[in-house]
């Protein structure tokens, strides 16, 4: 014989035995609707020149985004009402962005930075006054590597709201280095001299060709920069070889390369 404790369980499972079996469906469903859908956007996203941290990142969102669907559509099958729920969810995800404005705003600026790409991983880049070469880019913070060999950690709203200098960005740099000649040296000579030195210069670029650049009359000596193109990666190098080959194509040429001086006159009284 059944007890009123027995029957009155089994009217509870009969009432609501549908809505359990629903549940337990839609959750199912979602669980799987969501594999879908992450495979589907990674999928999707991995034929696009988006970087592999933002598609991992989209394709696990969207697929939080059906589970979170599937929840509240389980718990309005049992009459939860779901309204407020969403509403205590939205003040808490409020509460927790402005106790982590920081962190989210690192977050925007790291997105930013892997959709638009100002530079990438094994660039040589000048962000937030610092230089070094690129190491990695995280969706909180960018890793530069120093000339050094110091390991920087930049926050990227740092990286983004500042200039961004990408070195290596273009297949060839220009090196420029300055020089100052005697004023008793004509400028043709001096121009030959310098021309010949510059296209002698071992790893520079045959295009563009070197330039001698007149700069200016200066207070000691007639100013001149010699530039050259190279690979990035040969920069500093070719800037060095360069130097080298300025001075001895002067040296051998017999013009000086005169340093600041003053001449103070006394007036014969004074002698």
């Amino acid at each position: 014989m059944d007890t009123p404790w027995i029957e009155s369980i089994l009217d509870l499972l009969t009432v609501y035995a549908l809505n359990v079996i629903g549940g337990i469906f839609l959750l199912i469903g979602g669980w799987i609707v969501s594999k879908w859908v992450r495979r589907g956007m990674r999928k999707g996203l991995g034929k696009t020149a988006m970087d592999p941290t933002l598609v991992s990142f989209f394709s696990n969102m969207a697929g939080w985004l059906v589970m979170i669907f599937a929840v509240l559509a389980s718990l309005e099958l049992f009459g939860i009402e779901t309204t407020s729920f969403i509403a205590v969810l939205g003040a808490a995800g409020l509460a927790v962005g402005l106790a982590f404005q920081g962190t989210l705003s690192n977050f925007a600026a790291g997105v930013l930075l892997l959709l638009f790409r100002p530079f990438r991983a094994g660039d040589v880049v000048s962000v937030a006054g610092r230089t070094g070469l690129v190491h990695e880019i995280d969706l909180f913070v960018t890793k530069l590597d120093t000339l050094d060999n110091r390991r920087l950690i930049i926050p990227n709203s740092k990286v983004l709201g500042d200039t961004i200098e990408n070195v290596t960005h273009h297949p060839l740099r220009r090196v420029d280095v300055k020089v100052g000649t005697d004023y008793g040296a004509k400028l043709k000579w001096v121009r030959a001299v310098l021309e010949r030195a510059a296209l002698g210069v071992e790893g520079r670029a045959e295009e563009p060709p070197p330039q001698v650049f007149l700069v200016e009359l200066g207070a000691s000596s007639i100013d001149w920069e010699v530039r050259v193109w190279c690979p990035p990666t040969d920069y500093f190098a070719v800037r060095e070889r360069l130097t080298e080959v300025v001075k001895e194509a002067l040296d051998d040429a017999g013009i000086g390369i005169p340093y600041p001086q003053m001449d103070v006159h006394l007036d014969g009284s004074e002698a």
